[in-house]
């Protein structure tokens, strides 16, 4: 079985999980998040994208209700016995809320304080308005309490972040192996998903992000790819993924010689970069982070250029994206833990120049400092 982490490991989540549903006063929990199926029970599947539910009761036994396709797939990537596995026919006019109906009738959860992951792509407004039509509408909203147990990761998940780093350096090493005027964008894309592939790790939580020319103003990914001119930029946001979990990483590659200009946005990034790391202490707001990035940046002339966040957090993510709660904004009070995981990302897009100048890489909050889980160069980089 490709458990990645051993029983006590997961035993411990599950208390953890306890805990939290007893500290909101929960009998149960309807967990539709696949983060949250996979940090609970190793349930490791897209699945989610059609129904389907774990339900957790507060003493600790969970159950899962998903569909016929997915049934090896839990009794190969999961904690759980066929006990606890249950299928939901599929036919024509299927209500597969009544068979969760009944599965919490079986764990005697009806009538009960119920919370239900809301804020997750795993479960559609149609999916939840049938939810509601199938057992009422006395839930509490328990998006947060999974997630905030996942948010303090424990040695055994620091380790796998660990190995997603490495993988992530190794990618950025592939890039820039392969990036060169004529390169074609296409052709640094397979090498930089190459090398994750190669060193064992897994897909990422969302497309790696290329573009060049343009294009390196974007951070979001799009379909089309060209070849480097003789003078180019190239911006790349990309994660190594090691066992679901993540390292992002950003640059912006300079194809030629490098001017005064992106000089100048390539050490104002660099700078931010490390007053962000300066920043991050466990008892401290994460809104701090965000403000030692906005300080350096506006003080270099650069505030139009700048976004609005300058990070997030890092985990065992899944598609659509590998965003992680919480975000690096203007005021964010959530102080910060030692054991978190963040992605920086310094990000000057200037549109009235046409150039982009995106540096980044991922954190490990530590008691006293933090420590960044690349290997990688923070050097400007011309290819």
């Amino acid at each position: 079985m490709p458990l990645h982490f051993d029983d006590q490991e997961y035993a411990s989540r599950v208390t953890k999980a306890q805990a939290a549903l007893a500290h909101h006063g929960l009998d149960g929990i309807l967990i539709f998040a696949p983060e949250s199926h996979f940090w609970l029970t190793g349930y490791d599947t897209f699945g989610f994208a059609l129904f389907q539910c774990m339900v957790m009761r507060a003493d600790g036994e969970i159950h899962l209700l998903t569909r016929m396709p997915d049934l090896r797939q839990a009794r190969y990537t999961s904690i759980l016995d066929d006990a606890h596995i249950h299928i939901w026919t599929e036919v024509e006019g299927a209500v597969p809320a009544d068979a969760l109906k009944s599965l919490l009738g079986e764990m005697g959860l009806l009538g009960k304080r119920l919370g239900i992951e809301k804020t997750t792509v795993g479960l559609t407004a149609a999916n939840w308005d049938m939810v509601r039509n199938v057992l009422g509408e006395d839930f509490v909203d328990a998006s947060t309490v999974i997630r905030d147990c996942r948010r303090v990761k424990s040695a055994a998940e620091i380790a796998c972040h660990r190995r997603a780093a490495a993988l992530s350096d190794d990618a950025l090493d592939a890039g820039i192996a392969t990036t060169r005027a004529g390169a074609f964008e296409g052709d640094i894309l397979a090498a930089m998903q190459g090398a994750v592939f190669k060193g064992g790790g897994d897909y990422a939580g969302n497309e790696f992000i290329l573009g060049s020319g343009p294009g390196a103003l974007l951070c979001r990914y799009y379909s089309g790819r060209r070849h480097m001119d003789a003078q180019d930029q190239l911006t790349i946001e990309w994660a190594g993924a090691y066992a679901r979990y993540h390292a992002a990483m950003m640059r912006t590659l300079v194809v030629g010689t490098a001017n005064d200009k992106q000089k100048h946005m390539h050490a104002a990034a660099v700078e931010a970069l490390e007053a962000c790391e300066a920043a991050i202490r466990p008892g401290e707001p994460m809104g701090n982070v965000f403000d030692a990035h906005a300080r350096v940046f506006d003080a270099r002339g650069l505030n139009h250029a700048r976004l609005q966040a300058c990070g997030y957090g890092m985990g065992a993510i899944y598609n659509p994206i590998w965003v992680d709660y919480p975000m690096f904004y203007e005021g964010n009070p959530l102080l910060m833990e030692a054991g978190q995981v963040f992605f920086l990302h310094m990000i000057l897009m200037d549109s009235e120049a046409g150039l982009a100048m995106c540096w980044g890489h991922s954190v490990l909050v530590k008691e006293d400092r933090v420590e960044r889980l690349s290997r990688s160069s923070l050097d400007l980089v011309e290819c």
